[in-house]
């Protein structure tokens, strides 16, 4: 379980747009209005009471989320597609790790590709199947994926190995199934991104607010795993959201459910400094080398 202060979480924005001024991005002006603001927010009754949160585990917190996941608010949605869409290759035998409710699956069986799609949460193997009824999902996991050795050309896996502990095995399975010469593409949160609290929120069975299970890894870590299962990097992308004009400065801190982004809102001028050039994916192209 973790603790969700608003307070927190608005200072810890506060800090990191002073330390990006404190390195010469921003002047006087600007962090003495951030210090001032501080000032206002530890005054702030409304910012006075935190959460309790659960940590959902993936397979009963993706079962919750199946029925609104493809939901339009979903941002990371426009930003990983078009990476897909550039990287899937020639159509083949291709295998949509955690393939959830057929996001990745539905695009890569309209190019043409014979799709297997592995998951462990049912009430998303249900939505894809429905979506894609051509493809063949399976239940698993990405730790034991039941799919044969060398049997794919293409792996593909997205917003999904954030939910993952170790990524060392998750990168063999990928290798193991891919034939020589086989890629695989994976879109999943920058480490940034997940540092500043992009962690899906949930509430449980019985109305409790949770997380899902979430893991930072640094952009090192994928690298690592990957050069230890034989994966060779063709490609690495670092996305970001598409710069909005500002919103009007929030007034209240919203329902949980909206947080972090709501908080954000309260103080608009540090979050877009803090901010600023953070990227919100990481996409990988890597190639499991030729015989």
């Amino acid at each position: 379980m973790s603790y969700e202060h608003p307070l927190a979480y608005l200072i810890g924005i506060e800090g990191l747009a002073l330390l990006r001024a404190f390195t010469g991005e921003h002047d006087r002006e600007f962090v003495e209005a951030r210090i001032a603001e501080v000032r206002r927010l530890l005054d702030d009754e409304s910012l006075a009471t935190g959460v309790d949160v659960d940590r959902l585990d993936t397979v009963p917190g993706y079962d919750l989320w199946a029925g609104t996941y493809d939901d339009p608010a979903n941002a990371a949605f426009a930003l990983d597609e078009p990476w897909l869409e550039e990287l899937a290759g020639h159509p083949g035998d291709t295998l949509d790790a955690a393939c959830g409710t057929g996001r990745y699956a539905a695009i890569l069986a309209a190019r043409g590709h014979r799709v297997i799609g592995v998951d462990s949460s049912p009430g998303m193997l249900a939505r894809a199947r429905e979506r894609v009824p051509t493809a063949d999902f399976r239940l698993g996991d990405l730790t034991a994926l039941p799919v044969a050795d060398a049997s794919v050309d293409l792996v593909t896996c997205g917003l999904a190995l954030t939910h993952v502990g170790d990524l060392g095995p998750v990168l063999a399975e990928f290798a193991r199934v891919l034939r020589p010469g086989g890629r695989a593409v994976l879109c999943d949160v920058h480490p940034e991104s997940v540092a500043r609290g992009s962690i899906p929120s949930l509430r449980g069975p019985d109305g409790r607010p949770g997380r899902l299970a979430s893991h930072r890894h640094l952009v090192g870590d994928y690298l690592r795993a990957a050069l230890a299962a034989g994966l060779t990097p063709l490609r690495c992308k670092e996305p970001c959201l598409p710069t909005k004009d500002p919103a009007p400065a929030a007034t209240e801190p919203g329902p949980w459910e909206l947080w972090p982004w709501s908080l954000a809102a309260l103080v608009p001028d540090a979050a877009r400094a803090a901010g600023q050039g953070a990227p919100a994916l990481l996409v990988w192209d890597f190639q499991l080398p030729g015989m």
